[in-house]
């Protein structure tokens, strides 16, 4: 799976529930809140305030060693 900045918090964790531990490495501790999970991860990056890139990369490496 290629993660890009258009999908969902949801359609992440749906291909892998343990991907949430990628987000909350990145402070993002409400992946389970109803409204977060249809958030794009460019939109919760900049409500979090860091790079959606940088939160790209570390998701992809994530599936990349699955």
């Amino acid at each position: 799976m290629t993660v890009n900045k258009d999908m969902t918090i949801g359609q992440v964790l749906e291909q892998d529930s343990s991907s949430a531990g990628v987000f909350f490495a990145m402070g993002m501790h409400c992946v389970c809140c109803p409204a977060s999970i249809g958030e794009t991860l460019e939109e919760a990056a900049q409500v979090h305030g860091f790079d959606v890139n940088e939160l790209i990369n570390k998701l992809n490496e994530y599936f990349a060693q699955k």
